[in-house]
C-alpha cells in the first residue's frame, strides 16, 4: 500500500468515528498526476447524491505533459461503495447529525483507493485541548529524550 496523501486537517476539525475504504473514478492522466503526488485533500468532504458517493473539492493537479486535454481540477469524482455501505452511512448522517471526509487516498495494487470517515465536528475547546495534548507530549518525550540516566 503507497499513500498518496493524508488529510492531517480531518482529525485535528473532527472526531472520526468509524473509517471505510471505497474506489474512486479516475482518467488516466489523473492517476498520472496521483503517482507524481499533486494532490490536495484539506478542503475535500464526501456528499450522498442518490444512491452515490461523491468527492467533492478534492484538488488533482492537470498532468503536464498532457497536451490534448484540459481537465478541471476540482470536478466531483464519483466514490465506488456497495449499496448497503452507503445506506447505513446515509442513515447514520441524517439520524446523528455526522459529515462524512476523506482521510487518506493511495494505492492498492494497481488501483487507487480513499478512506473516507464517519466524523463528528470539534469545538473550538475540544481543538485546544487537543493542542495542549499534542503539546504535552512533545514536551515529554523532549524531557525523556534529553534526560541522562545515571
Amino acid at each position: 500500500m503507497k499513500i498518496i496523501t493524508n488529510n492531517r486537517s480531518a482529525s485535528f476539525n473532527y472526531f472520526l468515528l468509524d473509517t471505510l475504504e471505497v474506489g474512486i473514478v479516475l482518467t488516466g492522466f489523473e492517476v498520472k498526476s496521483l503517482r507524481a503526488g499533486k494532490v490536495n485533500l484539506n478542503d475535500a468532504f464526501v456528499k450522498i447524491k442518490g444512491d452515490e458517493l461523491f468527492l467533492i473539492n478534492c484538488h488533482i493537479a492537470e498532468y503536464e505533459k498532457a497536451t490534448n486535454v484540459i481537465v478541471n481540477t476540482r470536478q466531483d469524482r464519483k466514490l465506488l461503495a456497495h449499496k448497503s455501505e452507503i445506506m447505513k452511512l446515509k442513515n447514520k448522517i441524517t439520524q446523528k447529525g455526522l459529515t462524512l471526509v476523506p482521510t487518506k487516498m493511495y494505492f492498492s495494487g494497481s488501483n487507487v483507493k480513499v478512506e473516507i470517515a464517519l466524523a463528528k465536528g470539534k469545538q473550538l475547546f475540544d481543538k485546544k485541548n487537543t493542542i495542549k495534548q499534542r503539546d504535552e507530549k512533545r514536551d515529554l518525550d523532549n524531557y525523556l529524550k534529553n534526560k541522562k540516566y545515571i
